[in-house]
């Protein structure tokens, strides 16, 4: 069922010889005519979200909830708790409605018998995985529901969910050995695939500030970044990416990757199974590794191979970036408790950060190429080490992220960009895709990360793409919203039309669908609409930005609200067409605290700054 958008109209008539006083009597009419219309349009935002709950609820052939919210409850729950959100675009707003359906169902209660804690934990897939946490709960997607859910009304799910990796038994138990491990490195489950779960801590500050919780989380925060230092830095002093982070490609989240399968190919010894003419039968989709784990090679070097996969590490953008993240948030996070040790670690941390900023920018930029590779790590016992994989992936958009470029030298990256919109790099007919389209060896069919699409590598470049936008260029121009937009109305498309899905993967030239997993949460959609394009910025201090990068000519209208921010209540609305009745553009945005309209602008893609304080009880 979709709701009839009508709005209330607006005149406004100043009598002659009554100017001043109907001026004045004008105002506050148009200022009633804005209230009512919040009133107006978050009733129907929460009618639109319960009858889109209802019908998602109707699905046949769906996983069942891993948590207490279902079909019983969830209307209840989603329009208590989510940001409501309505649109000229039915389908934003329907995939909107059905992204938050999805997530309430992944909202798990789990009591820790270790510590005898109750905690709420987040799944990736439904049901137990022998790669999961004995929670259920997977880290590989946890930066990415550390984003989405943070913007619940209700802190408590993201500060247990932090509570549970960084204090529970996550953060000590040793993952699991099972077929799936294939890794010769012990580890706790907290730290089983890359994350940057300490950037998502902050970020969920920024939104339900919590000074208390946030001093008693921050050693542990420590704890679990220097889990990161000595087990996933590269220990050869002499090598090229000594001290930078490490990971297999299955533990980044990227099963199979065309730098590894360079890095693989230039490789002697253990790897020389790897060929240009046949790396295909032995790294590219689970069924090859079965391949070679039966070849005279795994034979002879066992330790090379964990059942078929080789135990051959790279220094990605990817988890680069993310402890680049995690260091600068430590910094900011210690930086605002103000006495003296706190300060002195955020000195500490900032250093720290920008070590590692400067060996991403030295070591995996390539100039000739214009983009930030990867390179094979240093202390690789049978692959080669420190050789730049020349293949633009996805990843490499990365630092843009944590907005890990420097301000003052953004133009010397800016270039890498060009290809997020060519043919020859990763714009396709139905979606992005993960590896550049001109490489020879691309590949979209195989279970890989060769081409084919991965919402959780959208999500990464969206954001990436709009920090871009806002932070490091001179002038946005309407090409560049067009095409953030353009991506993301792709993605919107990609959740089908008659029943919605999110899964695993797409087929970025023709794909329809997602495939593999249903109602699969690897990734971000509500963030992607409240921050990047809406462009509602979080801040610790009382106050946020706002700075759509929503072109004017999409939309007719959007309201963004019932957003639990710093113990306030925040409504944003924008209309093109505020008076029915008078010819012409009125556009207007308008931002409510606590319900009343504090911020008006008559250019949706304006930087505003909308300063809460004041707004206090």
């Amino acid at each position: 069922m979709r709701l009839s958008h009508i709005f209330t109209p607006y005149v406004c008539f100043v009598a002659l010889g009554f100017l001043s006083s109907s001026v004045v009597g004008c105002k506050i009419q148009k200022d009633r005519v804005y209230q009512t219309e919040l009133e107006s349009i978050k009733n129907r935002a929460q009618l639109q979200l319960r009858a889109d709950a209802a019908e998602f609820n109707n699905y046949k052939d769906r996983p069942e909830s891993d948590g207490p919210f279902h079909a019983g409850n969830n209307q209840r729950f989603l329009t208590d708790n989510v940001p409501l959100f309505i649109s000229s675009d039915v389908d934003f707003t329907r995939v909107y409605n059905y992204r938050w359906w999805m997530i309430s169902k992944h909202l798990k209660q789990y009591r820790d018998p270790h510590d005898g804690v109750e905690y709420w934990v987040v799944t990736e897939f439904f049901g137990d995985r022998p790669w999961a946490t004995l929670s259920g709960a997977i880290t590989c997607p946890a930066g990415h529901q550390f984003y989405d859910v943070r913007w619940l009304r209700d802190a408590k799910y993201i500060k247990s969910y932090a509570d549970y990796y960084m204090r529970g038994s996550a953060s000590y138990l040793s993952q699991r050995e099972n077929g799936n491990f294939l890794t010769y490195k012990e580890r706790p489950e907290s730290h089983h695939f890359s994350s940057w779960m300490i950037d998502g801590v902050e970020a969920f500050l920024k939104i339900h500030p919590d000074p208390k919780w946030q001093r008693g989380i921050l050693p542990s925060l420590e704890n679990h970044q220097q889990m990161w230092d000595s087990l996933f830095t590269v220990q050869n002093p002499q090598s090229k990416t000594a001290g930078m982070y490490k990971i297999l490609d299955l533990y980044d989240g990227m099963e199979f990757s065309l730098s590894a399968v360079l890095g693989l190919i230039e490789s002697k010894g253990a790897y020389s199974l790897y060929t240009d003419e046949n790396w295909r039968n032995y790294y590219l989709g689970w069924a090859t590794t079965n391949t070679t784990a039966a070849s005279k090679y795994a034979e002879q070097y066992p330790k090379a191979f964990r059942k078929g996969y080789p135990d051959f590490y790279l220094s990605r953008p990817s988890i680069n970036s993310y402890a680049y993240g995690n260091l600068a948030s430590l910094s900011t996070l210690y930086s605002l408790q103000h006495d003296e040790a706190s300060l002195q670690k955020a000195k500490l941390y900032h250093q720290r950060a920008a070590r590692v900023q400067q060996s991403i920018l030295s070591i995996l930029w390539n100039e000739q190429d214009q983009f930030f590779y990867t390179t094979t790590a240093g202390d690789n016992q049978y692959g080669v080490s420190d050789f730049q994989a020349h293949v633009r992936e996805s990843v490499g958009y990365t630092p843009w992220y944590f907005n890990l470029i420097p301000f003052s030298d953004q133009a010397r990256y800016e270039k890498a960009w060009d290809m997020f919109s060519s043919k020859q790099g990763f714009a396709n007919q139905a979606g992005m895709t993960t590896a550049e389209r001109q490489h020879p060896y691309y590949n979209e069919q195989a279970y890989a990360w060769n081409g084919r699409g991965w919402p959780f590598q959208n999500s990464i470049v969206y954001k990436s793409y709009a920090n871009y936008l806002r932070n490091y260029k001179d002038t946005i121009l309407h090409e560049d919203r067009e095409l953030l937009y353009n991506n993301i109305e792709q993605l919107v498309h990609l959740h089908g039309k008659n029943e919605l899905n999110i899964g695993e993967w797409y087929i970025p030239s023709d794909g329809t669908s997602f495939g593999g997993e249903k109602d699969y949460f690897h990734s971000t959609f509500p963030d992607i609409i409240i921050e990047d394009l809406i462009g509602f910025k979080a801040m610790h201090e009382d106050k946020f930005v706002l700075e759509s990068l929503l072109p004017t000519d999409k939309w007719t209208y959007f309201y963004i609200g019932n957003i639990n921010y710093h113990g306030h209540e925040v409504d944003i609305i924008w209309k093109r067409d505020w008076d029915l009745i008078q010819a012409g553009d009125q556009s207007n945005l308008c931002v409510f605290v606590d319900g009343r309209l504090v911020k008006r602008n008559q250019n949706l893609n304006a930087k505003i700054t909308i300063e809460i304080g004041q707004n206090k009880n």
